[in-house]
């Protein structure tokens, strides 16, 4: 008889939590209006949306901690040139060509002074960007995921941030995708190899935590 799935993973040892570090930020993926236009061919729906609603929480919170806010977009060149096979995989990426309104942040979020925006044009927003280059640089031991879509840019980012040596958080209210089963299966998977689940009240008080733990060494 096939052993039950708990008791496989807990075998293994999957889903032991991490030691969270102390230099979190704050990585927003992919909030483009192309998952909130009902008339796009990306449109994410409610659990895209309900992402959307704890990232306008998240931002401001991380910005009072004095946590690094980063944002990732996708675009491209008109046509695409700069997509390669993942664009010509994925006709919908049209949506993210520049100048598009599809392209733009999604309503409710602004890169603010003194946050970073990642382009980029592939899944990770390690792949081809000088991310990894700036966390080294900013001293980020950590890094908390949130954005669209968990199946897709959020999952690449979060296995690209585990192998790059950060302590991985994905905000599990603050992900979504455009239907429940991969973003269920896929928030179990980062959960048991790659990353710890937390909710967006509990990203919020880390992130306060920090720099209660910060203002102390001062």
């Amino acid at each position: 008889m096939a052993e039950a799935l708990d008791s496989n993973y807990a075998r293994a040892g999957y889903h032991a939590r991490q030691s969270w570090g102390r230099r979190p930020a704050l990585l927003l993926i992919d909030f483009a209006m192309a998952y909130f236009d009902e008339n796009a061919p990306l449109f994410g729906g409610e659990n895209c949306q309900a992402a959307l609603d704890h990232a306008v929480r998240l931002a401001p919170a991380a910005r009072a901690a004095g946590v690094p806010v980063i944002f990732t977009e996708v675009k491209y060149q008109p046509g695409g040139a700069d997509g390669g096979a993942f664009y010509a995989k994925v006709p919908a990426l049209s949506c993210f060509d520049a100048g598009k309104d599809t392209q733009k942040l999604a309503t409710g979020l602004a890169v603010e002074e003194g946050d970073i925006l990642v382009t980029k044009q592939y899944p990770s927003a390690f792949f081809g960007t000088s991310l990894a280059a700036t966390l080294k640089w900013l001293n980020i031991d950590t890094l908390l995921l949130a954005g669209v879509t968990t199946s897709g840019c959020v999952r690449a980012t979060c296995i690209d941030s585990i192998s790059y040596g950060f302590v991985t958080l994905v905000v599990e209210d603050a992900v979504g995708d455009r239907a429940e089963e991969p973003h269920a299966a896929n928030l179990f998977d980062m959960s048991a190899k790659y990353a710890d689940l937390l909710s967006t009240e509990a990203a919020i008080e880390y992130m306060q935590q920090t720099q209660k733990n910060h203002d102390k060494e001062e």
